[in-house]
């Protein structure tokens, strides 16, 4: 039996390592190589070729991605396809591969900048770039399309959120600051009787639009441009709001949560779609991650139950159920108070 010091020093490489296992998976997307394995292409002599990479590091690349579970086989029968290396071939509808290019790149650099993050409480995208993220996405030349892109590919609890709460009643839905559409979309579908609203930044709504054009139809949905700081369209019947309260600091919360309240009719709801931080000793590892990575991204953090109540509390709402989501993501629904 292992000693409890070297178990802990096990555990001390592997959290240390856990970058380059990030960094080796980015490696595979920024090359490629999925979509050229599921072309038929296995062989590192031919991964080269197409690549432009050389045999010898790329060799070493694959033998550890197909050491992770990324790919199957090996150098002498070729590589194919596991479960994980399917979800990076690019433009599948469950493609996770702009995920991975952002995470490695634009976030990989801002979690370098940790150390001044956590001593001056400004964001480590903003140490490492000299912008905030916010601006970023906006100034950049494709970098909103393609985070909204990368956001997406995290997004497999939204179809659960059109199961889990009840929208007979309803009949219009907007999706505040709502990107790309696809959680509208999900619940769109899911729905028939309903209709909806993206409401967003004048440069995200091109996404939304391609986006719900194809999934639901013209005639079920309209995009309008606006800042939630200013004001959100008036008389819908329930306002989504996902994973946006994370990206800023109470006051800020409280402002745009004021704006959705005084948009709302006495009758509306609010669903917001966050990760809760527990407070019991008991909390899992991914909302303790994320909290982190949103101070890293954009000077952000996730919140306690408790947290939640106090800045919807300021806005004149209530609490009034939460509901568990995948990727320990939870569903809150709000209502005037």
């Amino acid at each position: 039996m292992p000693g409890t010091e070297t178990t802990a020093a096990r555990q001390v490489v592997d959290l240390i390592t856990g970058t380059w296992r990030a960094q080796a998976l980015h490696a595979a997307a920024a090359l490629s190589l999925p979509d050229h394995i599921a072309a038929g292409h296995g062989t590192v002599p031919a991964l080269a070729e197409l690549t432009g990479a050389g045999e010898d590091g790329l060799a070493r690349l694959l033998r550890l991605l197909a050491a992770l579970g990324v790919f199957t086989g090996d150098e002498e029968a070729g590589y194919g396809l596991g479960d994980v290396g399917a979800l990076l071939v690019a433009g599948g509808e469950r493609s996770m591969r702009d995920m991975v290019l952002l995470y490695g790149e634009e976030f990989h650099r801002a979690w370098g900048a940790v150390v001044p993050a956590i001593l001056t409480g400004t964001s480590g995208f903003e140490h490492a770039f000299g912008t905030s993220l916010h601006a970023y996405l906006r100034e950049v030349p494709d970098a909103g399309p393609r985070f909204l892109r990368a956001m997406n590919a995290g997004n497999v609890f939204f179809p659960e959120v059109a199961a889990a709460f009840d929208f007979t009643r309803a009949r219009t839905v907007v999706d505040v600051a709502g990107g790309s559409g696809l959680l509208l979309s999900a619940v769109l579908q899911a729905h028939p009787h309903l209709t909806g609203c993206v409401f967003d930044l004048p440069h995200m709504l091109p996404v939304a639009e391609r986006h719900l054009s194809a999934a639901v139809g013209a005639d079920r949905y309209e995009t309008i441009a606006g800042d939630v700081f200013d004001k959100v369209p008036a008389g819908h019947d329930v306002y989504l709001l996902s994973r946006v309260l994370q990206d800023w600091d109470d006051e800020r919360c409280v402002t745009l949560l004021a704006n959705i309240r005084e948009a709302m009719a006495d009758t509306g709801r609010l669903l917001v779609l966050e990760r809760v931080v527990a407070t019991d000793g008991t909390a899992p590892v991914l909302p303790l991650l994320w909290d982190l990575h949103l101070l890293m991204a954009a000077g952000g953090r996730e919140r306690t139950l408790g947290g939640y109540r106090s800045v919807l509390g300021a806005a004149g709402l209530r609490l009034e159920s939460v509901h568990s989501l995948a990727l320990e993501t939870s569903l809150l629904v709000a209502a005037p108070v």
